[in-house]
């Protein structure tokens, strides 16, 4: 299971702009790494981590647990289907999406509270070109950045950075973002 490397979890919680009280949907929660950072800043909020995959979200209920949160509510099934009945929400984090981004964020804009942000992860520039095209269609606030980290680490006795794959960062927000 991939899991949203420190540097990006920190880019996209920034991006996202959350705040006690809010409630978030982290769609394709994966191992639960934003879930449960989301679940920290929100409280009393709530984050709802959807995921389709059970070996993942077997990963992301033990994190839960792990970190002794009580504020996340997981849904398992695929997006965008397994949004129905979830209220409205205030931030929503897209980390994967199986292939049917256009259905989920048609889905994501109609349940996004007036002001509310959707982040998307993005590994592919067709999934940045989609969120990009789709963000300013709908006359979103559209912003993203690319980012790129090298770690140090040691090879052959000797210390070198080794680039990771670059992650697309989009913000699409409805309004000014403060």
């Amino acid at each position: 299971m991939p899991l949203t490397k420190e540097e990006i979890r920190v880019l996209t919680l920034a991006k996202a702009r959350l705040a006690p009280g809010q409630t978030v949907y982290d769609i394709g929660s994966g191992t639960g790494s934003l879930t449960v950072e989301s679940a920290r800043l929100v409280v009393p909020g709530t984050v709802y981590a959807v995921e389709e995959d059970s070996v993942a979200a077997d990963l992301t209920r033990a994190n839960v647990r792990a970190f002794g949160l009580e504020n996340v509510v997981q849904i398992g099934g695929r997006a965008p289907e397994a949004l129905e009945g979830l209220p409205p929400a205030d931030r929503i984090i897209i980390g994967g999406s199986g292939g049917r981004l256009k259905c989920i964020l048609e889905r994501c804009s109609r349940a996004l509270k007036p002001r509310g942000i959707i982040v998307i992860n993005a590994v592919t520039l067709d999934t940045l070109w989609d969120s990009l095209t789709f963000g300013r269609h709908q006359g979103y606030e559209t912003s993203a950045v690319a980012v790129t980290v090298a770690r140090l680490e040691e090879v052959g006795g000797r210390c070198m950075f080794r680039s990771l794959n670059p992650v697309y960062i989009v913000r699409l927000a409805d309004g000014p973002c403060p």
